[in-house]
């Protein structure tokens, strides 16, 4: 302590410390890190009252069961579990001296880390405890002779979920401190492990379909083979190549016109033959790519490090790593609970967490929420909007604005219905300027959205806000629940090294004629009084997301559980019946391949296919998926939302339903159905041919077309 006295008092830095060890044990039991005054005084009067109060075993004892010993082992009895697989009296002397020699520094000289230093720390041990007579001059010498054996013994993972274990480990360091890492607690989540596995798998095969499609971009890298002939030599080779989602690095050997065999770094060799890469046509740019491959010499040449996979039927497969991104997030919509989460292709690549950090446009997936706020001013599915060409002169966006179609084709007076099925971005734009932008920007919000993220201006209606997938996954859950708000969480409690729950989050409770009063008699217990209330998962803000991917908000109120109701359970279930028919028959028509009549969706994709999204639900389950690049290049002309991101959402949703009993949404009581003329979108009379049967909120009917006789006659209404 002297020493760093004067080393602080002559340089003016706090570059060197000192502590008893029983002020060691103060400081990790009691203290933080921080190099302050203020704790070093306490951490003196803390370690005087140990000293006081219990003997140096005990001392010692509490200290080697708390101090870190490298590779998130803390304590001795941890650091036996993770460097050799026993408990602390299973050890061998040698084991025992290694150690004891961790302390110095832990994280740099470990016999994992760097395995000759930390020998030569042992033996230090051993020589020590031979001078001080703990050990005889025999059991000194077959100590130091013993070969350590000491490799990672730590938990193995059940499922692959690292972008939500990160999120939790962020929450738990504001809700416990140092403590979460030293205090054996366990968190427990609300993810699905066998959703979890499905969305990993959904969003690694989509990102390599869409990479494969635009041809190969050539080798890893390339090595010299001269003198490199035997397994050691190309495991050295390939020593600097990590598998990344089931791609394994693999070193060429020998090529010959059909087949080439590749050592992998698993240390098995196996033949890629021809057929498993005629995908691999040069690259060229993203709308273009060269000749097919006639021979495998064509691909690659012996050195070259690639990339294989193992398929289902068996067989391995050139692969390459891709470039492009995606998240995928997927929710119970009745209790905000998220049950799956991937943030990106790899998170040992990129740690940036898409679904939570990255907010992109939606593009035409926002429309449905212009949709609900034009029901909600009394128009109906079969109000007619001319989709026709406009000219805006937009203060907003400072320049004249010439919106027009993906077809770039004008339809005429087009029902909102098909509209929507089609998504007609004329009819959006006029939807949004005859409802006013400020109303909708209002409107909006209900569904959890920021309005300052909602542009003030028509861009608004094509989905030029910038939004998370996390957010717009829980606006769709309103449309899902039939109108209510809930609250994305992914912690459900968090347990101390007793069992005791010190920590509790609630699902969100969807309740019709009830109030928060009787919503806590159903739910959870209180969060246990001793601890500090638990802040849930915000999924908008007016903050941008902080680094660690959590984005702020405010704890809600204690005991409150109760969803909002955001938006009327007809203008759901009208959104909805819309969205069901964009999976039938419109641009979501290809998720008819999973067979079910309960699904609803919408596509989305921006200026240049530089963002692809889809976001589709049932009453069970709520999922939205963004596919594209974090430097914002695009996709490719055909790279839509409907074949970027609609083949991972129904990869993954078909694993997600499996079992999943079929559910019509039920029609809430205000809803009328009758025949329209699907030219005019009015009543039909009664003589009339070629009607089709809508469905309308009662007070919002549309007007009677007159007959053919000239007269108004009552149409015929089905109400539920």
């Amino acid at each position: 302590i002297s020493r760093a006295v004067w080393s602080l008092a002559t340089t003016g830095e706090k570059t060197i410390g000192g502590s008893t060890i029983t002020q060691q044990l103060a400081r990790n039991f009691f203290l933080s890190n921080e190099k302050t005054f203020t704790r070093k005084i306490k951490e003196a009067f803390l370690a005087l009252k140990i000293e006081r109060e219990l003997d140096k075993d005990t001392i010692l004892e509490l200290y080697l069961n708390k101090i870190f010993l490298g590779h998130r082992a803390y304590g001795v009895g941890a650091a036996a579990e993770v460097y050799y697989g026993r408990s602390p009296r299973q050890l061998s002397l040698a084991q025992c001296a290694m150690i004891a020699a961790l302390p110095k520094a832990p994280s740099r000289i470990n016999p994992i880390t760097s395995p000759e230093r930390a020998l030569e720390r042992r033996d230090y041990v051993l020589d020590r405890m031979l001078e001080l007579g703990y050990i005889n001059q025999q059991e000194h010498d077959r100590a130091v002779r013993e070969e350590d054996r000491a490799f990672y013994h730590g938990a193995i993972a059940e499922i692959s979920a690292p972008y939500v274990a990160e999120m939790v480990r962020v929450q738990a360091l504001k809700l416990l401190g140092s403590k979460a890492y030293t205090g054996g607690y366990q968190v427990y989540t609300t993810i699905d492990s066998h959703l979890q596995t499905a969305a990993n798998l959904a969003v690694a095969n989509g990102l390599e379909e869409y990479d494969q499609r635009h041809g190969f971009r050539g080798v890893e890298d390339h090595v010299d083979m001269t003198d490199r002939v035997s397994t050691s030599d190309w495991l050295d080779v390939l020593d600097p190549y990590r598998p990344v989602s089931g791609l394994e690095p693999g070193l060429v050997l020998e090529v010959e016109d059909e087949f080439a065999l590749v050592f992998l770094r698993n240390g098995q060799t196996i033949a890629l033959a021809l057929e498993d890469m005629r995908w691999a046509a040069p690259f060229i740019d993203r709308d273009r790519k060269g000749k097919a491959p006639e021979t495998v010499s064509d691909i690659m040449a012996p050195g070259d490090i690639v990339r294989a996979r193992l398929h289902n039927d068996g067989n391995w497969r050139l692969g390459q790593l891709p470039e492009v991104e995606s998240a995928l997030v997927s929710l119970d919509p009745q209790t905000g609970d998220i049950k799956a989460l991937v943030g990106g292709y790899d998170f040992a690549r990129s740690k940036y967490n898409r679904v939570t950090q990255g907010r992109r446009q939606p593009g035409s997936s926002f429309k449905p929420f212009i949709y609900s706020a034009a029901l909600n001013n009394c128009a109906n599915v079969a109000t007619l909007v001319n989709d026709a060409p406009v000219v805006f002169e937009d203060a907003e966006l400072e320049r004249t604005w010439k919106p027009q179609n993906f077809s770039e084709k004008f339809y005429g007076p087009t029902r909102l219905r098909e509209a929507m099925v089609n998504s007609r971005n004329l009819v959006s734009i006029r939807l949004l300027q005859d409802n006013g932008i400020e109303y909708v920007r209002d409107y909006v919000t209900k569904f959890g959205f920021e309005r300052d993220e909602i542009p003030a201006n028509l861009s608004m209606s094509l989905g030029s806000a910038s939004l998370t997938p996390l957010s717009m996954a829980r606006g769709y859950a309103v449309f899902a629940n039939g109108g209510y708000l809930v609250t994305p969480q992914y912690i459900r409690t968090i347990s101390d090294m007793n069992g005791e729950v010190v920590y509790r989050t609630r699902p969100s409770v969807i309740c019709e004629n009830c109030d928060a009063v009787e919503v806590e008699q159903v739910t959870e217990p209180e969060v246990r009084k001793t601890a500090p209330e638990f802040k849930p998962l915000a999924v908008n803000s007016g903050d941008s997301p902080s680094s660690d991917g959590e984005l702020p908000g405010e704890p809600e109120p204690p005991g409150s559980a109760l969803a909002p109701q955001a938006i009327t359970p007809q203008n759901a279930y009208l959104i909805r019946s819309m969205m069901m028919d964009v999976v039938r028959r419109g641009t979501g028509a290809r998720a008819m391949e999973l067979g079910r009549r309960d699904l609803a969706g919408k596509t989305g994709t921006t200026n240049e296919q530089r963002d692809a999204w889809f976001s589709g639900y049932n009453s069970h389950i709520v999922t939205s998926v963004w596919v594209g690049f974090d430097n914002h290049d695009p996709l490719g002309r055909r790279e839509l939302g409907g074949r970027a991101a609609l083949p991972v959402w129904i990869e993954y949703m078909r694993s997600a339903l499996e079992g999943v009993e079929e559910t019509v949404p039920e029609i809430p009581d205000g809803i009328a159905r009758a025949r329209i003329d699907p030219k005019s979108g009015l009543l039909a009379p009664l003589e009339s041919e070629g009607t089709v049967m809508e469905v309308f909120e009662v007070g919002c009917m549309p007007e009677m077309q007159q007959s053919s006789q000239g007269e108004t006659q009552d149409a015929p209404l089905e109400e539920d």
